[in-house]
């Protein structure tokens, strides 16, 4: 179905100059990870060992729970829920938000990663068992980052006045979307099924965390992947020493902040940046931030506020009601679950490196950081023009002012005054020799008639080739369009675009084919093109 090749990261600009150097063994950032996302890094991680004295029985019962929220959970799942009661089996995890229908395609690559990680480890490590993880980011309160997906040119968006956790909100607005995505998709068997899978998803199920399980189920549920939901009082029991010691004592915030200094030092830009309280206060139809104002703790945007003493018994008695922002998520899954790894994007894992010590300190494991897989997908149609064209896929990784010029080139259309500019600096340098020689006060008139004349040649140039590309206006649309098509809103593909524009030509196939030709040791950008 697809012809796959490969390109290195240094000619696709995805990622971060702090990301790539941890890929390529920098060692200047080899006190900011543990143990490196390849075979030998696992095997040192597993003979170390870890998770010796970690409380299982909890752990598989409460998703065992949480599992049967949805009635689609695989025997596969269940299956490997049941596994992690075995102290030899353990888990690699991915992390998203609850896009509506998934949202972009890197989503999808990124679940898919995961389930892939999980088949190769117990392929290299026999001795041992791996068990795929999403966890659902179900606690987010960012609604707009979450609502709405992008397809066929079109956006659906879900409007809602409603606050809180996203994973708490009611689904039966969604209705309202349904003649929508049915017109978009149009009348075919995979249409058919998209759209009965966004009726299940959404319509059958009362709020949105409970659709995203009921979603992934149905898309990767055969492949025994464990959907986890953070927002669980059993879980978060398990954290309340973590919780005080972010909201009393702060040793979050400076361990982390020290990080960020020190990643600055080595000339870094900082990914995300701690709050002295990185918790926030969660109930129905609210998430907000904690802050100490003077003795008290309040609840910012709202009049609430909790002595000491109130917050300490909340905590005990009432854990479910504090939630974990961004710094301290990563610790918390960390703690209720046998994780080895994390599947993340790169700005996911930029932000991982500023953590080691927090974990440290709190005596958690930190997980190998492992980058998820990076793919674009090429149609037949896009592949064909590219040709014609006389490029490469690879050529589109660059800007669109340079695939221009590059045309231009292919044409050999460019016009270039540089050898002229030269003469014009030499001329005017025996100029400026002569001049000085007589009053060294005119070097300046001489030099700025050098740039005057300089600039003139510049405005000639551009004029030109400007001329010159209007020849080629249709060539030119038409590298727009791709570039369009590929890099969408100026953004790579699997960072826009929805996995139903795919799935309606090759339905099943085309989940199918990624996960059969992608590999989460392949530090490389993937490009499937259409046969």
């Amino acid at each position: 179905m697809f012809k796959k090749t490969t390109l290195p990261f240094t000619e696709t600009g995805v990622l971060s100059t702090l990301v790539f150097d941890y890929l390529n063994k920098n060692e200047k950032l080899n006190s900011f990870y543990d143990f490196f996302p390849d075979e030998k890094g696992f095997s040192q991680l597993l003979e170390s060992p870890p998770y010796r004295d970690f409380s299982r029985t909890l752990l598989s019962e409460t998703l065992q729970a949480q599992s049967q929220l949805v009635k689609n959970t695989s025997e596969n799942s269940f299956n490997n829920i049941d596994k992690l009661k075995q102290k030899n089996v353990f888990t690699v995890t991915t992390g998203h938000q609850l896009c509506l229908f998934t949202g972009p395609l890197y989503f999808i690559y990124k679940i898919i990663s995961t389930i892939n990680l999980a088949e190769s480890l117990r392929k290299k490590f026999p001795a041992y068992d791996f068990v795929p993880v999403y966890w659902m980011a179900s606690e987010d309160h960012d609604f707009e980052e979450v609502n709405n997906f992008n397809a066929h040119g079109k956006t659906i968006t879900w409007k809602s006045l409603q606050s809180g956790a996203v994973g708490d909100f009611k689904t039966e607005e969604l209705k309202k979307l349904l003649p929508s995505i049915q017109e978009f998709l149009g009348r075919s068997e995979h249409a058919d099924f998209l759209i009965s899978l966004f009726e299940n998803s959404y319509l059958n199920h009362k709020t949105l965390a409970d659709a995203t399980r009921y979603l992934v189920n149905e898309l990767f549920g055969e492949h025994g992947l464990v959907t986890i939901d953070g927002n669980d009082k059993a879980f978060k029991n398990q954290f309340r020493k973590e919780f005080r010691k972010d909201i009393f004592d702060h040793s979050h915030f400076d361990l982390v902040n020290a990080s960020i200094k020190e990643l600055e030092g080595l000339g870094y830009s900082s990914q995300v940046n701690p709050r002295s309280i990185n918790c926030f206060y969660i109930e129905e139809g609210l998430r907000t931030r904690i802050e100490k104002t003077g003795d008290v703790f309040t609840l910012v945007g709202t009049k609430r506020s909790f002595t000491k003493k109130e917050l300490e018994d909340i905590i005990e008695n009432t854990p479910e009601k504090i939630s974990p922002n961004v710094v301290l998520r990563p610790v918390y899954q960390q703690v209720i679950l046998p994780n080895l790894a994390y599947i993340g994007g790169p700005g996911e894992l930029a932000y991982w490196l500023e953590f080691k010590t927090m974990f440290e300190a709190s005596q958690v494991q930190f997980p190998i950081l492992m980058p998820r897989n990076f793919v674009t997908v090429v149609d037949k149609i896009t592949e064909s023009k590219i040709e014609k064209l006389n490029f490469t896929v690879k050529d589109f990784y660059k800007s669109e002012q340079a695939l221009i010029k590059e045309l231009q080139i292919k044409k050999d259309s460019v016009f270039d005054l540089s050898p002229e500019k030269e003469i014009m600096s030499s001329f005017y340098s025996k100029i400026l020799e002569k001049a000085s020689a007589t009053d060294k006060t005119l070097s300046g008139s001489v030099s700025a008639e050098l740039k005057r004349a300089l600039n003139g040649f510049e405005r000639i140039v551009g004029k030109t080739n400007r001329a010159i590309r209007r020849n080629y206006e249709t060539e030119i649309n038409q590298l727009s369009a791709i570039k369009q098509r590929l890099f969408p809103k100026n953004v790579p593909q699997e960072r826009y675009e929805n996995f139903s524009v795919f799935y309606l030509n090759h339905g099943k196939a085309f989940l199918d084919e990624i996960k059969k030709e992608t590999d989460p040791f392949l530090l490389e950008q993937i490009v499937f093109i259409e046969n």
